[in-house]
């Protein structure tokens, strides 16, 4: 027997997921209908409800999903280069804002400040990345940077490219940090 599948024309008004978004805000929405809002439409198979939930438990949730790469998402079926697209540019775009902060105002006073600073970008990443923190002589950041990208247990820079970077932004001080993959712990120097 062949599987029905509601368009969303034939959805009550109040049970579309852009509607819901209207009349409650983006905060109402689960993660599957904010995911069917980016994906816009489905296929002729699914409606876009069932296309984000299929997307979603692909990637095991949103962690993985935001990881995907263009090409991991194409061979999804249902998902063309357009949807791809549209999928990496709202997760670039919620990574952008989760680190946007006012860099000319936060200060650091002791390694948890640094530590603070720099993990919530850190923590999900699956390479040890080596950052540089440059402070003016208020210990404010003026500037922040991933100088080296290792390996997943490795991370091997040059003083003269932390140096470079220093003297380019005219810094006071510095804040070296990397990260364990693993996520166990965040060093800082």
């Amino acid at each position: 027997m062949k599987k029905m599948t509601l368009k969303m024309k034939e959805i009550p008004k109040a049970d579309r997921p852009r509607e819901r978004l209207i009349q409650y805000g983006p905060s109402y929405l689960s993660n599957q209908e904010l995911l069917a809002i980016i994906l816009g439409t489905g296929t002729k198979m699914e409606n876009v409800h069932q296309l984000a939930e299929r997307l979603l438990r692909h990637f095991e949730g949103l962690q993985l999903l935001k990881e995907a790469t263009i090409e991991e998402l194409i061979h999804i079926k249902g998902i063309g280069l357009a949807k791809a697209v549209h999928i990496l540019a709202a997760m670039e775009i919620g990574k952008r804002i989760q680190q946007l902060r006012t860099i000319d105002r936060y200060v650091i006073r002791s390694p948890e400040d640094g530590a603070d600073f720099v993990m919530e970008e850190m923590r999900t990443l699956n390479q040890e990345h080596f950052v540089t923190i440059f402070l003016n002589t208020k210990n404010q950041v003026i500037h922040h940077q991933t100088i080296f990208i290792g390996s997943l247990n490795a991370s091997i820079v040059h003083p003269r490219e932390v140096y470079r970077e220093a003297v380019k932004r005219s810094a006071a001080s510095i804040i070296v940090a990397h990260n364990h993959p693993s996520g166990v712990r965040l060093k800082t120097a």
